[in-house]
């Protein structure tokens, strides 16, 4: 098997799993900003939260395809780390930008919902009143 074959083999696992895993961890750990952005209707927090996510793997998981075709290609196992450790934190870098994206927006929302006065139809938020 050559070099190139056997990182994409590393890479492409790798890359999804990352992905992967800061996906369900901005689902459940932003779910509490988006209830509080919506005043407590958790019903729609709940589906924000969802196509956030959905979003988020589309974005991803496309640049994670999209940049198998770039860089040099390894001819020798010195290389291919260079390659995988290249590709991998490029990855890393785009999942923490995109981090960093939604923790921005989310607070954004959340600033919004807790500035915002609950019209009388709406509830308001346990444990605010």
């Amino acid at each position: 098997m050559n070099h190139t074959i056997a990182a994409y083999l590393v890479y492409l696992p790798v890359s999804l799993a990352m992905t992967a895993w800061v996906a369900r961890t901005l689902h459940k750990n932003g779910r509490i900003f988006l209830v509080q952005a919506f005043r407590g209707n958790e019903g729609m927090a709940d589906s924000v939260n969802h196509l956030l996510v959905v979003g988020f793997y589309l974005i991803n998981i496309g640049f994670v395809a999209l940049a198998l075709r770039y860089g040099a290609k390894p001819h020798d196992s010195q290389e291919l780390i260079e390659f995988l450790s290249t590709k991998l934190g490029v990855v890393l870098l785009v999942l923490g930008a995109m981090h960093f994206f939604n923790m921005f927006n989310f607070d954004k929302m959340r600033r919004r919902g807790l500035g915002a006065a609950p019209s009388p139809t709406e509830p308001a938020v346990p444990g605010q009143g």
